[in-house]
């Protein structure tokens, strides 16, 4: 079976598929051919895939200046200025929000006949549309009044986000999509841009895998974006209908998790095609943590900024300092805010713990961080992937955890979950665990056995291959029209062998092995 891998190899969530979680599934998987397509960073030096197994790597420059090339000639602008405005409508005008798919494909195919798009998109003209339909009555965006810097940095980033449909990418040939049985988009977000064109042109299936939402990172990044509001809501916007057209036309979805699962179920996702497969990882088969510190100690894991709370850690500390005053407490992880960790050291100061608190920095593994506690502790406020979770309990150390994001799923009865924002409940969950040494061994074996049980690359590999071997049984790998492969018997490609060739349409003309034979 051919398949193509889709990543966007430029971005955190997509870079799974570069030599990790696809290098896994390649060489789990090795009756099947594989081909990655990735989404890179312009101007950078290629890196390596570290996948061995696949038949070919092909790489497209993105989020940088665009590729060169002519723009279309007079007489076809005007058609790639009308698929242009129904995009730009669907995106800001709630009527016209069903003209996006239509829109997308209708541009891939313009774009096709005389490879123009990017130049499209960069010009005057297209410019001049989106500023037209931007500004229209009725436009949700409109009130903004979006200046005219908002319009040329708007075009650019909508030019770098369809920059996938000039992809040299869809022919029918072996390095094409058109060639292949299925796709596999891992990541999501334009990554699947070329997934929905190939489905359009040659009625490819695809699936997608997404481990962290893409639509649900874009969110987070646009609140600190360097832009102004209507270039935001209009970016996320076509995120947006892009994630809903993609669930649309999936024929699988492969969350990584159960919370991850209805976050694609608001988005449009068909409960039906949706099969939630965890991230596998090789960390399962390694050793469980060694022998406990002599001292009570927690170990806190997680970037330094707001949304970890780490502030919650240390005032629950404070009170778990009052009733066990050899307690120690180490931080683990890397200041996500600038001068957070600053704040942090004189939240322990002013709390009388500073002496007890060890700020430990981003470790270089994470197999030697855990053997330092006693516990460990996640205070998150939003726990949205569950990979750093599933790594402490494969140590084998009791777990706490704030009860939100996808600690409940992760955790269930092996570990204790406590509410958000409440010091009280953390440090009584942390003391209860802290004072009873059995309690400990009995949940951080149930926690390891929990996690290698969801998270083995074996089950995930399995997976995979029944859901592989079902979608090409229920879609034609050759639409009407396409070219047979198996048209003539096995025994006429016998070297040595003429027997009678079954006979050819009329005017179709014999391929170069049958004339050679």
């Amino acid at each position: 079976m051919r398949i193509a891998l889709l990543t966007e190899g430029t971005r955190t969530n997509a870079q799974r598929g570069d030599g990790g979680w696809c290098g896994r599934l390649v060489e789990g998987l090795p009756e099947h051919e594989f081909r990655l397509y990735r989404l890179v960073r312009a101007g950078l030096p290629a890196a390596p895939t570290g996948i061995p197994g696949l038949r070919g790597v092909h790489e497209l420059p993105m989020w940088g200046r665009r590729p060169g090339g002519r723009g279309p000639a007079l007489h076809r602008r005007r058609a790639y200025g009308r698929a242009y405005e129904e995009l730009v409508g669907s995106l800001v005008v709630p009527g016209d929000r069903a003209l996006f798919g239509p829109a997308l494909h209708r541009l891939a195919e313009l774009n096709r006949d005389d490879d123009a798009l990017p130049a499209y998109l960069s010009s005057g003209h297209a410019q001049r549309v989106l500023e037209r339909v931007w500004r229209s009555p009725g436009a949700d965006t409109a009130a903004g009044q979006p200046q005219v810097r908002d319009v040329l940095v708007a075009a650019d980033l909508l030019e770098q986000c369809l920059r996938p449909l000039s992809a040299p990418w869809y022919g029918t040939g072996t390095a094409g999509l058109g060639g292949a049985d299925l796709c596999h988009v891992v990541g999501g977000g334009p990554a699947a841009l070329p997934a929905l064109v190939a489905r359009q042109l040659h009625g490819v299936p695809f699936v997608v895998t997404e481990h962290g939402l893409h639509l649900r990172e874009q969110y987070r990044s646009y609140r600190t974006a360097p832009y102004r509001w209507p270039v935001r809501a209009l970016l996320l916007a076509f995120f947006r209908q892009l994630t809903e057209e993609t669930y649309r036309h999936a024929a699988v979805l492969t969350p990584g998790s159960a919370y991850d699962q209805q976050w694609q179920r608001r988005c449009g996702a068909d409960p039906a095609r949706t099969r939630v497969v965890h991230e596998g990882t090789p960390a399962v088969a390694r050793d469980a943590a060694g022998p406990e510190p002599e001292k009570p100690t927690l170990v806190w894991a997680g970037a330094l900024e707001p949304g970890r709370d780490p502030e919650l850690m240390l005032h629950a500390f404070a009170r778990i300092r009052a009733e066990l005053p050899d307690a120690e407490l180490r931080m683990y992880g890397e200041e996500g805010v600038p001068g957070y960790r600053g704040h942090c050291e004189a939240i322990a100061g002013r709390l009388g713990i500073a002496g007890a608190v060890r700020f430990e920095g981003r470790p270089r593994a994470t197999a030697p961080m855990w053997e330092t506690g006693s516990a460990v502790v996640f205070t998150a406020l939003a726990q949205r992937s569950p990979g750093l979770l599933a790594d402490a309990m494969l140590s084998g150390r009791a777990v706490v955890s704030t009860e939100v994001g996808v600690a409940p799923e992760m955790l269930g009865p092996s570990g204790l979950l406590v509410p958000p924002r409440s010091p009280q409940a953390l440090a009584a969950a942390c003391l209860a665990l802290l004072g009873d040494a059995e309690r400990r061994a009995r949940l951080g074996l149930a926690g390891r056995l929990r996690a290698q049980e969801r998270f083995a690359v074996e089950p995930v590999v399995g997976a995979f291959r029944e859901i592989y071997l079902e979608l090409v049984s229920r879609f034609p790998a050759f639409p009407a029209g396409a070219a047979q492969p198996f048209a003539r018997p096995a025994e006429y490609w016998v070297a040595g062998e003429t027997p009678a060739a079954p006979a050819r349409a009329a005017g179709a003309r014999p391929t170069a092995l049958a004339e050679a034979v």
